[in-house]
């Protein structure tokens, strides 16, 4: 498929997943594969003790927790890419506080809507939903602080435009945190080719250092990863993809497939504090998240 037909997939699909419980898209593969009877949890973070979490904003789809590296001030203006069903933002609100403004952008008007109304039950008037395309962002020239995504960047096929935009339209001190999925080798050509898979996050996503190359040819600084865990899709999905001996070589340890959450500022004249990496234990039985 094209870019246009990608993006057009993903946007049917996360209308689809928009409609979806929590359950359904955590024991999935972001809510677009069959669910899992063999892991209850494959990608996400837990939110609930996060100060601004809203359970009725929380689709499961993320893959990390990026406003936890954000490092969001008072009063800053903060734009949460991919914004969902808005839980992002409500974390970062609470972050920025009454004095700040949070932007949502998503591209799926049913993600639009179930945000928009989900801030309205909680009266968050400097809370925002735009629908629009994050590779071509509806927003002016530095005119935002800070930038969070959580799992969204890996849906879509020009990255690189994406982090070009990130930089445009970020102040000349400001920043980003992401959480993304990523690639350490070949994933089988069944699983790249698969429709489910892309929007699934996992066939769109990248190999790990051409992520972080994208990044830093788009002129960003201080680019670091400050998380990472394995990410291990159950058998009971692979099964559908992979015959016998193709599941047994994709287990064998030769791909991995990564959420990260990667920091990086489009200047060094502000310093920031940045983290000693942490890495997690995959999602797999016995990982303690099933």
């Amino acid at each position: 498929m094209d870019s246009k037909e990608l993006k057009n997939l993903v946007k049917e699909k996360y209308s689809q997943i928009a409609l979806n419980e929590k359950e359904v898209n955590i024991a999935s593969c972001c809510g677009a594969t069959d669910v899992s009877t063999e892991v209850y949890n494959i990608m996400t973070d837990d939110y609930s003790d996060v100060p601004g979490y809203k359970k009725e904003a929380d689709l499961g789809l993320g893959c990390g927790l990026p406003t936890q590296f954000a490092q969001i001030k008072s009063g800053d203006t903060v734009v949460d890419l991919g914004s969902g069903a808005g839980n992002d933002c409500f974390v970062a609100r609470h972050e920025t506080g009454p004095t700040g403004k949070v932007i949502g952008i998503d591209f799926t008007p049913a993600m639009i809507n179930r945000a928009r109304k989900n801030a309205d039950i909680h009266g968050y008037n400097n809370v925002e939903f735009r629908q629009g395309d994050i590779e071509d962002m509806p927003l002016s020239d530095s005119s935002v602080d800070v930038i969070v995504s959580n799992c969204v960047l890996n849906l879509l096929p020009k990255k690189d435009r994406i982090f070009k935009e990130i930089y445009r339209v970020l102040r000349e001190d400001g920043h980003f945190s992401i959480s993304d999925i990523v690639l350490v080798g070949e994933l089988p050509e069944a699983l790249k080719e698969d429709a489910e898979m892309y929007a699934g996050c996992v066939a769109g996503a990248i190999q790990k250092e051409d992520y972080l190359s994208l990044i830093q040819e788009a002129g960003f600084q201080n680019v670091t990863i400050q998380k990472e865990k394995a990410i291990s899709i159950p058998d009971d999905i692979l099964r559908k993809y992979l015959n016998p001996a193709e599941l047994v070589d994709f287990n064998s340890g030769a791909t991995g497939i990564f959420s990260i959450s990667v920091f990086a500022s489009k200047s060094l004249q502000k310093k920031f504090q940045l983290l000693p990496l942490t890495k997690e234990p995959g999602c797999s039985p016995g990982a303690g998240c099933c």
